[in-house]
């Protein structure tokens, strides 16, 4: 049985309900930092962005959202305007973002997961399992299940929405999209419950 012992280091949390237990271990960061140093790395990406912009703040009507899983890019409309594109990390091979037409069914400006996370110890909030599967482990004696932050949620199928989060260049998630934080804002601010969204290869 696990002991809630910390760990000695905190690592970089996954920062998806669609997370990737092998990223976790060095292919990259994209979960939420536990510690102050790291609190901005949910917010970085790490390859330059000059695919993602918006300019969509003066434009009207009603909005939609389409997906395009080849190119990785995600595309907001306004009116049938283009308002804005932002790069996106999907599912990966097993894991694929579902193609289809679907609408938002659910806005959750500070989603956490319910599925994967963290353990920590009671009292001092240390970090004992940066890897906690909620629904496949038992919590350890002596801590708490923290679920991984998947800010500006956007649900648009059972268990997938669009969200903040890591995006290593190609698709990687468990079935979520992932965005860079300021695009993932966006498109939050400007899409309401029931905005359609397509999802195509």
């Amino acid at each position: 049985m696990r002991a809630c012992i910390a760990i000695s280091a905190l690592v970089p949390l996954a920062f998806t309900s669609c997370f990737d237990g092998a990223g976790m271990r060095g292919e990259s960061h994209y979960m939420a930092g536990y510690s102050q140093k790291r609190e901005h790395d949910w917010k970085s990406s790490p390859l330059p962005d000059d695919v993602s912009y918006w300019d969509g703040d003066q434009l009207t009507g009603p909005a939609a959202i389409r997906i395009n899983l080849t190119q990785q890019k995600a595309f907001f409309y306004k009116g049938g305007t283009l308002a804005g594109v932002s790069r996106i990390s999907t599912g990966k091979e097993g894991r694929v973002t579902p193609p289809g037409n679907y609408k938002v069914q659910l806005k959750d400006k500070y989603h956490r997961s319910s599925s994967y996370g963290v353990f920590k110890e009671k009292g001092t909030d240390r970090v004992v399992d940066d890897d906690a599967e909620a629904q496949n482990e038992p919590v350890p004696p002596g801590c708490y299940y923290e679920g991984a932050p998947m800010f500006n949620f956007l649900q648009f199928a059972p268990s997938v929405g669009m969200h903040t989060g890591y995006l290593p260049g190609y698709a990687a998630s468990h079935g979520c999209v992932r965005m860079p934080d300021k695009m993932a804002m966006k498109f939050f601010d400007n899409a309401v419950v029931g905005t359609p969204v397509t999802v195509e290869r």
